[in-house]
């Protein structure tokens, strides 16, 4: 109730135009002068304030009765503040023949000088027959007599005392159904007013008053409306890209540990499982939330503090029995799978479709979505939903949510809205071309369960109001059967989901005016010709909704982190434990949790890219030093380095030289690197001229795209002179004629033995290798210059890979690649 006296002390016209004191004399002389107009003669008076309303007390108003209907002035936020009752508590909400109604809540002084001979009392309305005539009610403030009612006597009223300044009191009435005067079924208004006496006005008057419903049905109608209660299961994004291995198994890791607070005892999540669980209503799941708590449930999963570390998480246990409750709860209930991490229909229609590979993430998110809930419920969803934001659709909202499986969208009758000439509320689903069907929610019952819920009076108020409207909406056409849907905020609080879970069970027992149905019965139901079907434009799209969207930067960030895994993948031998975590991790930053919080997005998309080039990281050409050639051909070994814990195949080697010297390197090399190793790729060279020339060394993929950073490298070839080559030749003929020698002498000798033979027979020698063909004498394994670079890197990739699973590497954290 404060909330409208509020809203009514901005209104234009509403201020008091002068002194309480100097306005006494006015009221009196305004309550005489409209004598006359109650006896039907016209009376004309001055158009001021004073002529046409009363002010009996600070938040009361009282219309001067006219021959046109006046709305009588709301209060100052000041007034309204000063005196006010509040109802905390109606039993039943609705009532019973032969039963009683019983009333409780507190009346509050907040003025500076007591409020003597204080009573307060209730004041059954006439029966409302409309539903703007519900929410006409349910906004107004102050007291309106004969609109309000008269207070009742005897146990309608209570005497309370005096109330001194800045204090309260409780209170409790309780009246027998027939003194309500509650005939025909219907709606009625009931008030409780507070009555009293002040120091500025000391005579007994009505110093504030609080209202609520009464549904009344003695007898069950001739034909209930149909009612689809949505009840949602959605939460923010919690897991990263991030893993660690284990023994076993990748270790997921959570950017914080608030999704076990959620579904702990008294969590939000826990009591949406806890009070749905008994209740006729449709659930609508994001998948992601499932696999999350599955991941929590099953693994030890661990969590970033706030210095980028990670830490062992917390809600195991509470992840298990969660997922328990949740099975038991849904089971022969129907379930909506929406497509996986919840995507923001329209921030990709507005925003991002324009990119490219962006829609193509919605259907194998739908897919994901439906055997995500199959694996972790046991139970097989309807994936034909889609619900953007709000319920706010415009024709591009449209094409999208179909582009992604779905053939009914979840809308909302303020963005759909009826045409003027309508006197009744239709059937929630309707036609709108091209085989979709939308599901309109009515916007009145949906918005209800929002605000601070936490107040008894509000939950009391909201959960009097969905009754109302419920009955007034079967009372318009009672015997034609509708079917309407209920689509509260994706995710209401712990307050919001006690209150929606009071209204549905009090509709509950067999004789009320309403039937609970699933969300794909509503879809089917029979579509009321005099409804709107036409999809409203682009410009209809609320201005407030479109300035929290995702921007189109962020759709491009998706895409770019799209194509390195693509390149990532096509070069690993188990491109699958990275497929899944990136992969997700991409639906996840298109969500709709996502909407007024941009920093936080972005963090997110940031980590999981840098996490992924980390990664591809790993796989590199190790740096070489210069290189010295002592011929016109040689080997050039070039080494590729994994550090990750797989094996990378798929890669070409290739080398490119200057022009300079004609150094010719050789064919495109394949590489295939075991995980944790080094592999070095040999490529034989032949030079046409003495010279330093430049080389490059380079890794593609499969497709023909660059892998990682180049790598450049000089190499300096040197001819052997003629001076030289003679040398050589003459030491070359001195052997000869050495082993000459020997041969004759040992022809000679025959079988005596000879003094210089060793004592046992040497080790026969191998056949000289390509290796030991380098000029310089090194093997073709490192650098030419005997620096032993390569060797090294090597040895550094063996001890890498000795180390095991859980190695941590230069990503920071996890494991190198493996999810």
């Amino acid at each position: 109730m404060d909330e409208y006296v509020a809203e009514a002390a901005k209104t234009p016209g509403t201020t008091p135009t002068a002194p309480a004191r100097r306005r006494r004399t006015g009221r009196w002389v305004a309550v005489l002068t409209a004598v006359p107009v109650l006896t039907g003669v016209v009376h004309t008076l001055p158009a001021t304030a004073a002529d046409t309303t009363v002010r009996t007390a600070p938040g009361t108003t009282t219309v001067r009765p006219a021959a046109q209907t006046v709305r009588p002035a709301a209060p100052t936020a000041d007034e309204a503040e000063e005196t006010s009752v509040s109802i905390h508590r109606l039993t039943p909400s609705v009532p019973e023949k032969d039963g009683s109604v019983t009333v409780s809540g507190r009346v509050s002084n907040r003025s500076r000088t007591a409020v003597t001979d204080a009573r307060v009392a209730l004041r059954p309305g006439a029966r409302l027959t409309a539903r703007s005539a519900i929410s006409e009610a349910a906004s107004r403030t102050g007291s309106v007599p004969g609109v309000d009612g008269a207070e009742l006597d005897g146990e309608g009223s209570a005497e309370i005392g005096d109330i001194p300044a800045g204090t309260g009191r409780s209170f409790t009435l309780s009246v027998p159904v027939e003194e309500l005067s509650l005939d025909e079924a219907g709606v009625y208004q009931l008030g409780v007013s507070l009555s009293g006496r002040t120091r500025d006005e000391p005579y007994d008057h009505v110093l504030g008053i609080d209202r609520t419903f009464l549904p009344w049905q003695p007898s069950a109608p001739d034909t209930a409306t149909q009612l689809t209660f949505l009840w949602p299961l959605i939460s923010s994004s919690h897991v990263t890209a991030l893993t660690e291995s284990g023994r076993r198994e990748q270790i997921p890791i959570l950017r914080d540990d608030d999704l076990a607070a959620e579904i702990a005892p008294g969590g939000r999540l826990q009591q949406l499982v806890a009070l749905g669980a008994d209740l006729p209503v449709t659930w609508v799941v994001d998948p992601d939330l499932l696999a999350s708590v599955e991941a929590m449930a099953t693994k030890p999963y661990k969590v970033l503090d706030e210095n980028g570390e990670t830490v062992p998480g917390r809600g195991r246990n509470h992840a298990r029995q969660w997922l328990a409750d949740l099975t038991r709860a849904v089971e022969g209930e129907e379930v909506v799978a929406l497509p996986f991490g919840d995507p923001d229909l329209a921030s990709i229609a507005h925003r991002g479709k324009n990119v490219a590979g962006v829609l193509g993430h919605l259907g194998p998110a739908t897919e994901l979505g439906r055997l995500t809930v199959e694996t972790v419920l046991s139970v097989e969803p309807s994936t034909d939903f889609a619900w953007p934001v709000e319920g706010a659709i415009d024709p591009s909202v449209v094409s999208v949510a179909t582009s992604a499986g779905a053939r009914n969208v979840i809308t909302r009758s303020d963005s759909l809205r009826e045409p003027g000439s309508l006197n009744h509320t239709p059937t929630a689903a309707r036609p709108i071309g091209g085989g979709t069907t939308a599901i309109v929610a009515d916007s009145r019952l949906s918005k209800l369960f929002r605000g601070d819920l936490t107040r008894a009076e509000n939950t009391v108020d909201a959960v009097q109001q969905f009754l109302a409207h419920t009955q007034a909406i079967t009372a318009q056409l009672p015997d034609r059967q509708r079917s309407i849907v209920v689509a509260p905020q994706r995710t209401p609080t712990t307050s919001q989901a006690q209150a929606m879970a009071k209204a549905v069970r009090a509709l509950r027992p067999d004789g009320r005016w309403v039937e609970f149905t699933g969300l794909t019965e509503a879809a089917s139901a029979k579509p009321d010709p005099a409804a709107r079907r036409k999809v409203p434009g682009e410009r209809a799209y609320p201005a407030g909704l479109r300035k929290r969207e995702i921007p189109t930067q962020a759709f491009q960030e998706i895409r770019a982190i799209r194509n390195d895994l693509d390149d990532f993948q096509s070069i690993l031998s188990q491109p699958e434990r990275v497929r899944t975590p990136f992969s997700n991790a991409l639906h996840r930053s298109m969500s709709t949790s996502w909407r007024g919080a941009p920093g936080a997005a972005a963090r997110y998309r940031a980590s999981a890219h840098g996490y992924l080039r980390g990664l591809m990281g790993e796989v590199r050409l190790v740096e070489k030093s210069d290189m010295k050639l002592s011929g016109r051909s040689a080997t050039i070994p070039v080494t590729v380095q994994n550090n990750l814990l797989q094996e990378v195949e798929g890669l070409e080697l290739r080398l490119v030289s200057g022009r300079r010297i004609g150094l010719d390197v050789g064919e495109a090399q394949p590489v295939t690197v075991a995980g944790g190793h080094s592999q070095s790729v040999k490529f034989p060279t032949t030079a046409k001229a003495n010279g330093r020339t430049w080389v490059e060394a380079q890794l593609y993929t499969a497709d023909g795209e660059r892998w990682g950073d180049p790598m450049r490298f000089q190499v300096e070839v040197t001819e052997i002179t003629s001076a030289v080559m003679l040398v050589i030749s003459g030491g070359v003929l001195l052997v000869v004629l050495a082993g000459v020698r020997m041969y004759t002498q040992r022809k000679r000798a025959g079988d005596r033995p000879d003094p210089d033979a060793p004592l046992a027979p040497p080790a026969a020698s191998g056949e000289p290798g390509e290796d030991e063909a380098d000029p310089d004498g090194g093997t073709g394994d490192g650098p030419a210059d005997g620096t032993g670079k390569d060797a090294g890197q090597e040895q550094a990739g063996d001890r890498a890979a000795d180390a095991g699973p859980g190695r941590r590497g230069p990503s920071g954290v996890g494991e190198k690649v493996d999810r």
